[in-house]
């Protein structure tokens, strides 16, 4: 029950952080690393703000954490992070030795733990991660979906404006007269 209580809290956390990457326009992904009782790292997806495709939340605290903790082997530590991790990140995780991963909301086309790829449960790693899924899962999947259904939104508007029907126009024309 303690270990539930625990990971209620610092998923809270890591939805703060999914929070600011959802205002910053980014897919809203927040991360937090513990060790024991204490916040190592914390962050969210910032591909976009640092031009850097790699820039998710995992990847980020990750690299914060060898940082302050001086040393690329994050041992007894535990990632929170409100959506399942992609392949990049997963991967990370096992060569970052963490010993456990807690996530929110699965992630069907890129999830690498359980959805689409299931990495982590490949018998040829050399590193074992426990995984605890659904900590708060209806809303780390809520920040996703309405993000998602907002960029749908504002993409439907942008479709639908006169400037986007001529820009369209003048480029299939374009494309005919080559």
């Amino acid at each position: 029950m303690e270990d539930r209580k625990s990971d209620t809290k610092y998923m809270k956390m890591a939805l703060e952080e999914a929070k600011k990457s959802g205002q910053a326009e980014e897919v809203p992904v927040g991360a937090i690393l513990v060790k024991g009782d204490e916040v190592i790292a914390r962050d969210h997806n910032r591909c976009i703000a640092l031009n850097d495709p790699t820039a998710h939340a995992e990847i980020l605290v990750l690299r914060k954490a060898g940082e302050i903790l001086n040393n690329y082997r994050l041992n007894d530590t535990v990632m929170y992070v409100t959506a399942e991790p992609c392949p990049m990140c997963a991967s990370a995780m096992v060569h970052s030795r963490i010993s456990r991963l807690v996530f929110g909301a699965v992630e069907p086309k890129f999830g690498a733990v359980e959805s689409r790829f299931k990495l982590l449960q490949d018998e040829g790693l050399n590193h074992k991660i426990e995984v605890s899924r659904g900590v708060l899962e209806e809303e780390c999947a809520e920040i996703l979906k309405d993000f998602f259904k907002e960029r749908r939104g504002n993409l439907k508007e942008v479709r639908s404006s006169p400037a986007y029907a001529k820009a369209s126009a003048d480029k299939e024309f374009g494309e005919l007269n080559r």
